[in-house]
């Protein structure tokens, strides 16, 4: 009787079966060529109401002022400053995907890196929405960078808000050369394979005259290595500067060195979860199970194994150092948010982003759809809240209780907030419709017999 032994140095396969090389251009290419389904139509004329709803909000609010939103004093941060770190948090995983794993020549990325590095150009540009319309005057948006020294003035240059500017600003375009040089390659192949004219002429102008040629592919490598390199640092950069929004303010239980890695390791997380959601429609809506596969789902589901215990583990730290500290300002602001006015955040956020990940540690459930798919809304909702409890429990509870006050979102507050959802999942769907989802000539590159020079 033999006993069959798993061989565990063995590689899993990126791509089950042994599809030919035209079969993956057709399969990749298949949602570009063909009419869009009755499920599209309904799914993207529920994203466009959401973006109309967010747009109302957002017309109301240049017309009439901030005065339509809960912010107040003392909590002048909002929903628009949480709105804004979720949002730079959702694109973090695109990157991590795409540049730190192509580094560490990790095969798994090569069927979920496009859609990972377009949700986070998207994601950006949801995030980028919130601080130009926090400054309140929107006609001037000049102020959110520093002014020529010719005049010997720095208008605002010591804000925070500025350093968002400088980083995010630079985080979208780096990521957004680097998807576009990952699709160089494939617009030139389907260049060569559409018999359309107009989309043949739009091929060819955006695939920069692209031949699949040797000396091409070096050229690519070695750009799209470099990017990939300059890129890395960002990951950690960006957030780190998002972070430094809060921690150089003396308000207690923001006044803290934990939070650069605090905030990095919230912004993996979340993003791995969205773009777990989002991978697992895409590949039963496209019929891609064949190459965004089980496996990479479960390495993903890992990866927020290790990425929800580090946040867990700044949950306890940030007790642990107000307890440490002996501030008894900081104390009291640690306290409040398990059991103040606001704990139902505060548990809230425990329970989605520590408790429910650790249930991946159990095979059946790494593997299983429905549950990986329900955990993942639920990180990002304890996400969300994680930025809502650090907003607004530390700002309306100051040092002077004289100064207290509570928080209350109104319904434009909540229609933004459903806008940016209904922006970024319109230009998601969009995208499905005019690119290819999933690189091809990288999935062609990993497949048996491919060409090893291409990684």
């Amino acid at each position: 009787m033999s006993i069959s032994v798993t061989d565990y140095t063995r590689e899993l396969p990126v791509v089950e079966g042994r599809p030919k090389a035209a079969e993956l251009d057709a399969t990749i290419a298949a949602p570009l060529d063909q009419f869009p389904s009755r499920v599209w139509w309904i799914a993207i004329s529920i994203t466009l109401s959401f973006l109309s709803i967010g747009a109302f909000c957002i017309g109301m609010t240049l017309y009439k002022g901030l005065g339509l939103w809960g912010v107040n004093q003392p909590v002048s941060w909002g929903f628009d400053i949480v709105n804004f770190v979720f949002w730079v948090g959702i694109g973090h995983a695109g990157t991590l995907i795409s540049a730190i794993l192509f580094l560490l020549r990790q095969r798994w990325r090569t069927g979920i890196a496009r859609f990972a590095e377009a949700m986070t150009i998207f994601a950006v540009m949801c995030a980028g929405l919130f601080p130009l319309l926090h400054t309140g005057r929107q006609w001037l948006p000049m102020y959110l960078t520093p002014y020529p020294n010719q005049h010997g003035l720095w208008v605002n240059f010591t804000s925070p808000l500025v350093w968002d500017v400088f980083a995010v600003s630079t985080y979208f375009i780096v990521s957004a050369v680097f998807w576009y040089v990952g699709l160089i390659p494939d617009l030139a192949t389907l260049r060569d394979r559409t018999t359309s004219k107009i989309k043949k002429t739009i091929y060819s102008v955006f695939s920069l005259g692209w031949r699949h040629s040797n000396r091409h592919w070096q050229h690519y490598e070695r750009a799209y290595l470099i990017l990939a390199g300059f890129a890395t640092p960002l990951v950690l950069s960006v957030h780190t500067i998002v972070s430094f929004d809060f921690a150089v303010s003396v308000i207690p239980g923001w006044h803290t060195t934990i939070f650069p890695p605090y905030f990095v390791a919230g912004a993996v997380f979340s993003g791995f979860a969205m773009v777990q959601n989002v991978l697992i429609f895409v590949r039963q809506a496209f019929n891609l199970k064949h190459i965004i596969t089980l496996d990479h789902l479960e390495k993903m589901n890992k990866v927020m194994i290790v990425t929800g215990s580090m946040v867990g583990y700044a949950y306890a730290m940030e007790f642990f150092i107000a307890w440490y500290g002996g501030n008894q300002f900081e104390r009291f602001v640690f306290l409040n948010r398990a059991l103040g006015p606001y704990a139902w955040a505060y548990w809230t956020m425990v329970s989605c982003n520590v408790i429910f990940p650790q249930l991946f540690w159990f095979k059946k459930i790494r593997r299983s759809i429905p549950a990986m798919f329900a955990i993942g809304i639920l990180v990002n909702i304890g996400m969300w809240f994680e930025r809502f409890v650090i907003v607004v429990t530390s700002l309306s509870r100051d040092f002077l209780p004289s100064s207290w006050g509570h928080y209350t979102p109104t319904l434009y507050d909540a229609g933004i907030l459903l806008g940016s959802f209904g922006l970024f999942f319109t230009l998601i769907l969009i995208f499905v419709r005019v690119l290819p989802v999933v690189s091809i000539s990288e999935v062609k590159a990993v497949i048996e017999g491919g060409q090893p020079s291409h990684h």
